[in-house]
């Protein structure tokens, strides 16, 4: 998948979005005329207003959320939407000294990207390309070769790989679950190639293949 990747503030702490419960609360044009308009053709405000928890953009546009102190350390006047009540726990200086943070998980996967340009040019190939639940590919350039398996469902999830990837050979680059329940200690139990491989809930695995050549 070539292209520039790129992220919206907050992602790297793992921000989630804000659910207002009051058209007062949002300051996207969007939203606000066409809950008047609801309003005055006698519309569903109260549908509204829950599909827009979902889907408006003021919902990723809250403060940055630096600290645990007051309006997430964002400003010490009033911010132009509200803080996330959730920025007690998910802010940076806290993610900053929390090895298994998402901030911390953040910066390996750009180091990683960076200190292998196998992943920035090599070649792209998908793999169990009908798998509703998985995304499994592969980065190559004939100097390295990635496998990459993501899976985007809360509940665990299987990929079929093909017979020339061998994961008993594989050197795991990288998790977003703990070593001790994550690559490190389930490559050994993979079987080398063929039938369904799992998944657990929401995993991202990076590994380095076997040089290609």
């Amino acid at each position: 998948m070539r292209g520039t990747p790129y992220c919206y503030y907050g992602d790297e702490l793992g921000m989630s979005n804000i659910k207002f419960d009051r058209i007062s609360d949002y300051r996207d044009i969007a939203t606000i005329n066409k809950f008047m308009y609801l309003r005055q053709t006698g519309g569903d405000t109260a549908a509204f207003i829950e599909e827009q928890k979902r889907s408006a953009r003021d919902n990723g546009r809250t403060p940055f959320q630096w600290d645990g102190s007051a309006n997430g350390g964002f400003t010490m006047g009033i911010p132009w939407l509200k803080v996330n009540p959730d920025y007690v726990s998910v802010n940076a200086a806290a993610e900053e000294k929390d090895v298994s943070s998402v901030l911390s998980y953040f910066r390996k996967a750009v180091q990683l990207r960076k200190s292998n340009p196998t992943l920035v040019y090599g070649r792209y190939t998908i793999l169990d390309r009908e798998n509703p639940g998985v995304y499994a590919y592969t980065r190559e350039d004939g100097q390295k070769k990635f496998l990459i398996l993501l899976n985007f469902k809360n509940t665990p999830g299987s990929f079929v790989l093909p017979g020339d990837i061998d994961l008993f050979r594989a050197k795991p680059v990288l998790s977003n679950y703990p070593a001790s329940g994550g690559a490190q200690a389930t490559v050994g139990d993979k079987p080398k190639s063929g039938g369904p491989q799992p998944l657990r809930p929401f995993e991202a695995l990076v590994y380095e293949l076997a040089n290609p050549a």
